[in-house]
């Protein structure tokens, strides 16, 4: 599901079980990345899906690439695997208005 950077943000931010994903090339992160998100590189085939069988479904997902191409294709993934709650930063981390840090190493 696409939504706004303020319903995005808010969302994420708000509920604490929240989980930022990343879906972007380790080399994309290294750029920044939005506070708190974990990285799950949508290129990696395969190893993506079983990066994704890890995590709790329950859960909800806020998702995020460079534009939202991929992680719109990764939300999609995810509510096919089941996954009830991923929603997609509509534009990207380049439209992204908020905080952007570093990667812890």
């Amino acid at each position: 599901m696409n939504i706004s950077q303020e319903q995005w943000w808010q969302g994420a931010q708000e509920d604490e079980n929240a989980v930022i994903l990343d879906v972007r090339t380790e080399g994309e992160c290294n750029e920044g990345i939005i506070p708190g998100a974990i990285n799950i590189d949508i290129y990696k085939g395969q190893g993506f899906i079983y990066k994704l069988d890890e995590l709790d479904k329950a859960k909800k997902y806020y998702v995020y690439c460079r534009s939202g191409a991929r992680s719109g294709q990764a939300c999609n993934i995810m509510q096919q695997m089941g996954f009830e709650n991923a929603f997609n930063l509509s534009g990207g981390i380049m439209e992204w208005d908020g905080p952007v840090v570093s990667p812890e190493l």
